[in-house]
């Protein structure tokens, strides 16, 4: 549920016998696969009596059996020959559309360079770079000498996703002496990586074998040991474990066990890599302890208990803690600690009203906090000796992304920056601390073309019903005639920004005359840590209304017109489209509803689920409050469904998905069809073989999107 949307990927599945509605019953109109071949009809799933009571009220659940009572292991014939049959519903309606994908597909191709690479950086004694090349998926990480030497192949992506039809490369994380490589691998979707190590003297591939692992890998010990997370049952990370190298991971030593079930556990380095760090916490609590690198089952030091509603996180600095948190001030300050007292805190940088304060870097010489000023990104030079000392790094555009990238290093004269815009592709810079000068290093090539003056964007405010100013991001065509389609985009939860960033694949959109907005509504943290909280719990709606409200705006200041907007969103923002489908499904042309979280009150009812505990901060929990049970369930996308026209909808699953489960969106389609008085296009899309994330592989992936805009610009009654 945490995660940005993703495109869709055409999977090529073989028709089956019959839909669950069809299992021991008579073929009818509805139900029938025609022998050649070809459905007559839609699925129908089967409706069986199913329904849970809590605080006194009653909640029918017809389609609850299309949860695998085995799960994670799926293996319920009835529930997999109902995916696989809405799959070939998928592949039967997209078919028409081919010719048009295909061209969508060449030309989102024709923008990727297939062989590129990225920019070298120098950590210790090497450069390291990756490079992608022509023809392949997956990537291939390499590293020189910085004194000179041949370039060395540390690991290539593609030989480990060999015969797999998915692959996700996690950790990757290289010994401080440079000999070793640790990193992890996910070959099925389901977030549950396999940790190795490598010896880069031999290329030897080591004994050791970590299973289920779900977090970084953290060299600590002198080389000799890697710091982890182990995923539970339930996929969470409630633990920090030591694996000495050379041994079993049976034999791996528990650092640290985190007994409340909400929070997760995480750790890294301190700047200059003496301690170790071991955070844990939930959606809104944090709490920190740390411990000598060089002794990492040493005695370990709380910074601060916990204290619900606190949020903490820390670096160290010769000997003085740095605390960036909120407790004080909604949007955050920095304050400073003694090893010797860890919980006093002496504020260094103040929480402010106008900016944001999201995070901050040690370096030698000096420090860097990031944040945002009137909803723009900004990166700040500090100085340990003078708080009043701030050198702002300038951006060229009025609207932008941009940030700290890959700084490895404790002791630098420049840093590495990312920035874009709309339309300005993704670059990446170096900033000369001397001079304070930017040096660009690289910027997004479009092998196919890209000429940047014949789009425009803009950054617009929309007044919402509750008199709300919200952002609005809007990148188009310049010979767009006013008025035209418009797709509008949101994610809107956990205090995720999205960007005003650059992407080469909406071009295909903006060629074709459709506008593109990102509306920056409450539930991110676009404007604050208080634009977030507006958008949470029981202000969750707030999301909800911004997001129609934007679109109305728009329609309203002559950008389009309301039914000639198509929309999208996934995960989080998936349960965005499946609430304003059923509040106001006139507006939409089409919508696109990726791993959507549609069944929102039975899976925060669920303790089981992997994420549902941790959950319970960010949407309530409806197990022990009533009014949470209440609140969540008017507006619960599944439970909301209603007899009413909807607009043609696209869903995506993954059938190992750990954040999303697939019964959802399955649910949701269900209950649709069975419910909704029009005939408009729905259509339901299962990844068989992986996770929340999609399809794997840079091509793929462009498949999926490519079938997405076919879907859209269809609808938009653009066909070429």
């Amino acid at each position: 549920m945490k995660i940005a949307p993703v495109a869709m990927f055409a999977l090529a599945t073989g028709l089956m016998a019959a839909p669950l509605s069809a299992q021991n019953a008579p073929a009818t109109e509805e139900n029938t696969i025609l022998t050649e071949g070809t459905l007559t009809a839609p699925p129908v799933a089967e409706k069986r009596e199913h329904s849970y009571t809590h605080h006194g009220i009653t909640i029918s659940d017809p389609y609850h059996w299309l949860k695998d009572q085995s799960y994670p292991t799926i293996d319920d014939e009835d529930v997999l020959d109902y995916v696989k049959a809405e799959n070939a519903w998928f592949e039967q309606n997209m078919a028409p559309r081919k010719a048009q994908i295909d061209t969508l597909f060449e030309e989102l191709k024709g923008r990727v360079k297939e062989d590129d690479s990225s920019v070298p950086q120098k950590d210790g004694d090497y450069l390291y770079w990756t490079e992608v090349a022509e023809g392949k998926e997956y990537r291939l990480w390499y590293r020189e000498p910085v004194a000179g030497g041949d370039k060395q192949l540390m690991l290539d992506e593609n030989v480990l996703a060999d015969g797999k039809d998915y692959f996700r490369l996690g950790a990757f994380s290289v010994s401080d002496s440079g000999r070793y490589l640790a990193y992890s691998y996910d070959d099925n979707g389901s977030e549950r990586f396999t940790a190795r190590i490598k010896d880069l003297e031999t290329g030897d591939l080591l004994d050791d074998v970590i299973p289920e692992t779900l977090s970084g890998l953290i060299w600590v010990k002198d080389d000799t040991g890697i710091v982890y997370g182990k995923a539970n049952a339930n996929w969470r990370t409630d633990n920090a474990r030591l694996h000495m190298v050379g041994t079993p991971a049976e034999q791996d030593i528990e650092l640290y066990k985190e007994a409340d079930e909400g929070f997760r556990v995480g750790a890294g380095l301190s700047s200059q890599e003496d301690w170790l760090i071991i955070a844990t916490g939930d959606n809104e609590t944090s709490e920190v302890r740390i411990v000598p690198s060089n002794d990492p089952t040493g005695e370990q030091i709380v910074i601060k208990p916990r204290v619900k509603g606190v949020e903490y996180s820390v670096d160290i600095r010769d000997g003085k803690i740095y605390i960036h948190t909120n407790d004080d001030h909604v949007n955050f300050r920095l304050a400073t600690a003694s090893l010797e007292t860890p919980g006093e805190w002496t504020t260094a940088i103040p929480g402010s009203d106008a900016f944001y304060l999201t995070d901050f870097d040690l370096f030698k010489d000096f420090y860097v906090t990031e944040g945002r000023l009137n909803g723009l990104d900004q990166v700040q030079m500090r100085s340990y000796e003078d708080p009043a000392a701030i050198t702002p790094i300038a951006f060229p555009e009025a609207s932008y992304s941009a940030g700290l990238s890959n700084n490895p290093e404790y002791d630098v004269s420049k840093l590495r920056l990312t920035y874009e815009s709309m339309i300005t592709p993704d670059s990446v810079y170096d900033y000369n601390i001397a001079d304070a000068k930017l040096e660009l290093l690289k910027q997004q090539e479009i092998p196919s073309g890209y000429d940047a003056s014949l789009y425009t964007t803009q950054r617009v405010n929309v007044t919402a019903r509750d008199g709300t100013q919200v952002p609005v991001s809007v990148v188009m065509r310049k010979d767009r005639p006013m008025g035209g389609p418009l797709h509008l985009y949101a994610y809107g939860a956990y205090g995720y920004a999205v960007p005003p960033g650059f992407s080469s694949t909406r071009l295909s959109l903006l060629d074709r005359g459709v506008a593109y907005a990102i509306a920056h509504i409450r539930g991110g943290d676009d404007l604050g840590r208080n634009w977030y909280l507006q958008g949470k719990l029981n202000e969750r709606t707030n999301t909800f209304n911004d997001f129609v409200d934007v679109a109305k705006g728009l329609a309203k200041e002559g950008f389009t017109a309301e039914g000639k907007i198509s929309a999208s969103g996934g995960s989080a923002g998936g349960e965005l489209m499946g609430v304003v489908l059923n509040t106001d499904p006139q507006l939409w042309s089409s919508v696109a509803a990726h791993v959507p979280f549609v069944d929102v009150l039975s899976t925060m009812l669920d303790e089981s689920l992997p994420l549902t505990p941790g959950e319970w901060p960010e949407w309530g929990n409806p197990i022990e409050s009533k009014q949470a049970f209440a609140y969540i369930l008017s507006y619960s996308p599944y439970d909301q469904v209603s007899a009413q026209d909807y607009p043609p909808l696209l869903v995506t699953a993954g059938l190992n998905d750990p954040r999303v489960t697939y019964w959802e969106p399955a649910k949701w389609v269900a209950k649709l069809r069975d419910t909704k008085t029009d005939d408009n296009e729905l259509l339901l899309k299962t990844n068989m073989g992986a996770g929340h994330g999609g399809k794997s592989g840079r091509f793929t992936a462009l498949y999926e999107t490519a079938e997405e805009f076919a879907f859209i610009l269809s609808h938009h009654g653009i066909d070429e």
